[in-house]
């Protein structure tokens, strides 16, 4: 081990124990002190105090508990390193206090563990920050600072009429911070250990001992495996603590923060669903490209063996995501360089298709980016073919009306294989089969009225237009290693938008699940179907139509992983995605929210929750408990495509 006396320790002090002064003893040290204070022999003012404050650093030098250690001692704790497990020289902070206890248990609210931070340092102490406490063996306790506080040093009154006035006048010019005790409380996370060549982890097992150096943490596999972060895998930005990157010794200075992305330790998480939840402003869309154009291009392992690059479909609200398709201009060749070195996946996505829907009496301008532009129009014979009668159900339908409107869907099929949303309506205002199903008790004359208006009130130019179905636009719309983006923002009511949606996204489901597919191509590819504003499609409601449109990506949710599917959801309101659909969801990127529900409906740690309403533009924290401890991350300031204007 190496001579903690040659540490170097960047901007911190070097929080080595001074020389013995002689004392041999702990005694000296005035009453109240914390049996940690160490200040390495630092100024402490002059005074009566000075002495015992000596004593009290040479006590913090002998983590044994009882004055110097005698010579030639072999318990292995004479002294700790600050390299421990061969980790590169870092910021020293401070030492393991036992004032209020030392101990680590099974229950976290159980736990006790302190640390007591030296006056140098203490303007450079966050919450949050990742620290490194060694063991006498060579093994780390990685931890995080979870809370800070100021103690008195000595039994004096500072809360006297004397001293207010006397900082008053002198706008608390007086105040000396070797005065105070600064205590950090540590919430171990991991033990890490040396495994063959690699570094490993395990749960916080062990205590450490009193007196250890605290040191921040600055080796990236040693950060990257104290939170259980892959190495490898699909970028979502970069470890960050109080909206400040975490920095280390190593080049880039930076920590990746990587979504596990293969089979290794089970599915690739993209297949267990993604979360992207932000308010305006927050850069969830920004955050939501830079993701998503990692995935393209990516290979999975298919069922017959086959590797395939993986399919990105996005409905896209405001016509933003076909802008994937153009280059950035603003990356430069030093952005360029440094994405590079990070293997970071960056330009234009020149395999990008605006899939347009078309509806009678709008246009779609498609002015904001390069990307071809294929028109299509959904048939009325999808709710036959794709058996999707709740998709002209409408949300006023009851559970009486819902049977008849399935009955009249039927029978209309019979007579016409393919037919059309007017043909249904003309067949609709026939009186006499209005007249026939009423006197055979199927269905009730009042019945058969209401379903008539509830089918009329869909939006007239959405079936059935000129220009080529969804059905027979399979290769376009589903291509391996391809991006589709569908732009709904030109269509005229948001009941059309929902229309569009809800079909051609539940004939991506239906086909990735069915065990005979209507298409191949869907069956075949790896499928990630993003959804921005997903809390407009997938929201929990009382009636027919959303329980069916729920139970069917509740469905495609649960079978991801087996079928390689993935949803990928953007949202403002994460509190109205129904909760079915939102609990399958394992990887929660989430972005700057103010409202509290929406806050409490992501379900992430309080200690994280609390960071979110103040949190800058690009800062998220990332709660994916199958791929690491929750964390905050800074993404990207620039988006790796187009993005804006």
């Amino acid at each position: 081990m190496a001579d903690p006396g040659d540490s170097e320790l960047g901007d911190f002090e070097d929080v080595t124990p001074a020389a013995d002064n002689g004392s041999g003893s702990d005694s000296a040290a005035p009453s109240g002190t914390d049996d940690a204070t160490v200040e390495g022999g630092t100024e402490r003012g002059t005074g009566p105090d000075d002495a015992a404050a000596a004593d009290d650093t040479s006590a913090a030098g002998d983590p044994s508990g009882g004055g110097n250690a005698p010579a030639g001692s072999d318990d292995g704790f004479e002294q700790y390193a600050m390299d421990a497990a061969g980790g590169p020289a870092a910021a020293g902070i401070g030492t393991l206090s036992v004032a209020q206890g030392l101990r680590v248990a099974e229950d976290g609210d159980d736990t006790t563990l302190k640390a007591f931070v030296t006056a140098n340092n203490r303007a450079d102490v966050r919450l949050g920050t990742y620290l490194l406490v060694p063991y006498p063996d060579d093994e780390l306790l990685f931890s995080r600072i979870t809370a800070l506080e100021y103690a008195q040093e000595f039994h004096t009154d500072d809360a006297t009429e004397l001293t207010a006035r006397r900082r008053l006048r002198n706008g608390g010019s007086e105040f000396t911070e070797a005065d105070y005790k600064f205590v950090a409380d540590l919430d171990p996370t991991a033990v890490l250990f040396e495994d063959g060549d690699e570094l490993g982890r395990r749960m916080a097992d062990r205590v450490p001992k009193p007196g250890a150096p605290v040191r921040q943490a600055t080796d990236p596999e040693q950060i990257k495996t104290g939170l259980a972060i892959p190495e490898e895998g699909v970028f979502l930005g970069h470890l960050s603590v109080g909206g400040e990157k975490v920095h280390t010794a190593a080049e880039p200075p930076t920590v990746d923060y990587r979504l596990k992305d293969d089979y290794a330790d089970g599915d690739p998480l993209v297949f267990r669903h993604t979360l992207v939840a932000g308010g305006t402003g927050s850069g969830k869309t920004h955050a939501a490209k830079n993701v998503l154009r990692q995935y393209l291009g990516r290979r999975y392992e298919m069922d017959d063996g086959r590797d395939a690059s993986a399919a990105v479909v996005m409905f896209d609200p405001q016509d933003e995501y076909a802008q994937m398709h153009d280059d950035n201009p603003a990356l430069d060749g030093d952005w360029t360089r440094r994405l590079d070195r990070e293997g970071i996946e960056h330009g234009g996505h020149d395999d990008t298709v605006a899939l347009v829907p078309k509806e009678a009496g709008a246009s779609y301008p498609g002015e904001g980016h390069r990307a071809e532009q294929v028109e299509f129009t959904v048939p009325f014979s999808i709710v036959d073919e794709y058996d999707m009668p709740w998709l002209v159900a409408g949300a006023a339908l009851n559970d009486n009306q819902y049977p008849a409107l399935l009955r009249l869907l039927n029978r209309f099929f019979r007579n016409y294989d393919d037919g059309t949303y007017e043909q249904f309506l003309s067949f609709l205002d026939d009186p006499a089969l209005k007249e026939e199903l009423h006197e055979s008790g199927r269905v009730h004359e009042a019945t058969y009225d209401a379903v008539k208006r509830r089918v009329r009130g869909i939006p007239s130019g959405v079936f059935d237009q000129d220009a080529r179905p969804i059905t027979e636009l399979d290769t376009t719309l589903v291509r391996s290693g391809g991006l589709t983006v569908i732009p709904t923002y030109h269509l005229s009511s948001a009941r059309a938008k929902e229309t569009f949606v809800l079909a051609v996204s539940a004939l991506l489901v239906d086909d990735k699940l069915s065990n005979d597919p209507n298409s191949g191509r869907i069956d075949e590819t790896p499928l990630v179907l993003g959804m921005d504003e997903a809390h407009n499609f997938l929201a929990d409601a009382d009636n027919v139509q959303a329980r069916k449109v729920i139970q069917k990506f509740t469905e495609a949710a649960k079978q991801g992983r087996k079928e390689r599917l993935g949803l990928f959801l953007v949202t403002q309101d994460p509190q109205d995605v129904a909760e079915p659909v939102f609990k399958q969801v394992n990887t929660r990127l989430v972005l700057n929210l103010g409202d509290e529900d929406a806050i409490r409906s992501v379900n992430i740690p309080p200690s994280l929750a609390g960071k979110v309403p103040y949190m800058e533009k690009g800062q998220m924290v990332v709660y994916s408990p199958d791929n690491s401890e929750p964390v905050e991350v800074t993404g990207l300031s620039e988006c790796v495509t187009r993005h804006g204007e």
